[in-house]
């Protein structure tokens, strides 16, 4: 009577899905069955009539043709209005020559310095326990939730003439407002969560373990490093540069405040934008903005090849476990 009671204990057990004619099978081939069984009723669920995948595929669509297709082909249509000569005529202007060459030189200052402090704040963070964890990551988070205005302003008030430290740089004669200094401290504060927000899940995945490895076999800090960590994050470290180039490149607000808008010298692409289109200088304008909407584009092409080459090298780490 125990036996008996006993097996229809363990019948009842079973998942919904394990039918009596399963129970003379194998169990991994029982199991294998179930998994199929569920696998199909997953799809099912999943699945939705006709006339509903088409409106929402529609809706889709439409809203990405009018506030994404649609605002990129009026910037390129504007910039080419005049024709071709037009549009490289406005882009050889100096003016338009000193701005995109603060731009570059600021993005270049600025991915440089966030590529460090990136790489040094995701290791500390990924690979080790100490006070103050929580407080590090809170405040690479801040500039995502602080406006760039507002980034600006706090400039202003540490080097600006009536700032902190403001009079104290006019008698040593240093400029950090209105200036590249100031340009670059507002586009570093504003960019340097990317780097590090690429690399912190990454670091966390891998684990320690092939760190400590190296090291158990005598290899020295450096050279853990460079041959098994660097390694192991460069594809998410591409990314996170991307994503914070694109994001130097294109920042307004916080350049905006510390620039003093002087025409032919503190002036990135996003402020003569704005500058020569309230100048009715259309062309000229949307000249330089199909540069940056070209970059967002080159961005997006990248973005998505650096992605896949993420996934590809967590797909084999997922399976072997």
């Amino acid at each position: 009577m125990s036996t008996q009671t006993s097996f229809v204990t363990q019948a009842t057990a079973l998942p919904a899905y394990t039918s009596t004619t399963d129970l003379a099978i194998s169990p991994p081939t029982r199991e294998a069955r179930g998994r199929a069984r569920l696998a199909a009723a997953s799809k099912d669920l999943r699945s939705e009539p006709g006339p509903i995948r088409f409106i929402i595929i529609a809706l889709a669509l439409s809203f990405l043709t009018i506030f994404v297709v649609l605002p990129l082909v009026v910037v390129f249509a504007s910039a080419f209005s005049k024709g071709v000569s037009a549009y490289f005529a406005a882009l050889s202007e100096p003016e338009a020559l000193s701005a995109i060459k603060l731009t570059l030189l600021v993005a270049a200052i600025s991915v440089s310095l966030n590529l460090v402090f990136g790489v040094i704040a995701a290791w500390a963070i990924a690979k080790f326990d100490f006070p103050g964890k929580t407080i590090l990551i809170t405040l690479i988070d801040l500039p995502f939730s602080v406006s760039p205005v507002i980034s600006g302003l706090v400039f202003v008030l540490l080097f600006g003439a009536q700032g902190y430290w403001g009079a104290w740089l006019q008698a040593h004669n240093i400029h950090i407002l209105f200036a590249l200094p100031g340009i670059a401290l507002a586009t570093i504060f504003v960019t340097f969560p990317f780097v590090a927000r690429s690399l912190i899940p990454l670091m966390q995945e891998q684990g320690t373990q092939e760190e400590e490895a190296a090291i158990s076999l005598g290899a020295s800090g450096l050279q853990t490093f460079f041959r098994v960590t660097l390694p192991n994050i460069k594809w998410g470290l591409l990314y996170g540069v991307l994503l914070c180039n694109a994001r130097a490149m294109g920042e307004f607000g916080a350049v905006s405040v510390v620039s003093g808008h002087i025409r032919g010298e503190t002036n990135t692409m996003p402020l003569l934008v704005e500058i020569l289109y309230n100048e009715y200088q259309f062309v000229a304008s949307f000249a330089i903005a199909s540069l940056l909407a070209m970059l967002a584009l080159i961005t997006l092409v990248v973005k998505t090849i650096l992605e896949q080459r993420l996934d590809e090298e967590q797909t084999p780490k997922d399976d072997s476990r």
